[in-house]
């Protein structure tokens, strides 16, 4: 995946894909000049966000949903960057640690539940890079108020200390898990768009309690949360 300079990635397109409903919900009152078209089953909004033109999608939960929703939302539309969000759990990596309702604009993707074999690293799907790096640098997080770090997708939902340690066992640097975002990374970079991942931080897997956080993010978790999209737009 290419690293656009700052320039080239002002006013762009920008298509926003989540995984989940309850995401969906969060983003939309955000949209202005909002509509929507529907295409086959997905159903597409488009409208101005941060003053930028914008398509969102929903695409489902896991690797394949999110492969197959990226694909259409490049196909369709045409986007020059594609922009991943809704939520990640925290893997207590970093420093410091990822905790709830923080915001991550991650550095890089990576798959933690891959390996095809000799030639290639664990995480790794063939013909690709070990990681998908993302192109918005230091100042845009920091503008943000974001962290940055490695994100590690799989389709397995994280929700125990031992399925954490998979995960770290594979891709030890990550700091915080998802189902959809390196799937989504793949797509863009097989397409040659550039691809950016801001993801809220839910709860922490292996957490006592982590469950109930879960749960309760989307009741307690207050809508400017995902006005960090709309930040990240006008900083575009």
């Amino acid at each position: 995946l290419r690293h656009p300079q700052p320039h080239t990635i002002r006013k762009m397109k920008t298509a926003i894909i989540v995984a989940m409903d309850k995401e969906l919900r969060l983003l939309l009152p955000l949209l202005a000049d909002i509509s929507e078209v529907a295409i086959g089953d997905t159903t597409y909004y488009t409208g101005l966000l941060g003053g930028h033109p914008v398509t969102v999608c929903k695409c489902g939960i896991g690797k394949v949903n999110a492969a197959l929703g990226a694909a259409a939302l490049i196909d369709i539309f045409h986007p020059e960057l594609v922009v991943n969000t809704g939520v990640a759990g925290g893997t207590g990596m970093g420093e410091p640690p990822l905790k709830p309702l923080d915001v991550l604009l991650a550095d890089a993707v990576a798959y933690h539940d891959v390996w095809c074999g000799p030639g290639t690293a664990p995480g790794q799907a063939a013909g690709f890079p070990e990681r998908f790096e993302c192109p918005l640098g230091d100042n845009v997080r920091r503008q943000l108020g974001a962290s940055g770090g490695l994100l590690a997708s799989g389709d397995v939902f994280i929700d125990g200390t031992e399925a954490l340690a998979r995960v770290l066992s594979v891709q030890p640097q990550a700091v915080a898990v998802d189902m959809e975002s390196a799937a989504v990374a793949q797509v863009c970079c097989s397409r040659g768009v550039p691809f950016v991942c801001l993801r809220v931080i839910s709860d922490t897997p292996g957490d006592e309690g982590n469950a109930a956080a879960y749960d309760n993010f989307w009741e307690d978790a207050p809508r400017r949360t995902f006005e960090a999209v709309d930040r990240l737009m006008k900083l575009l």
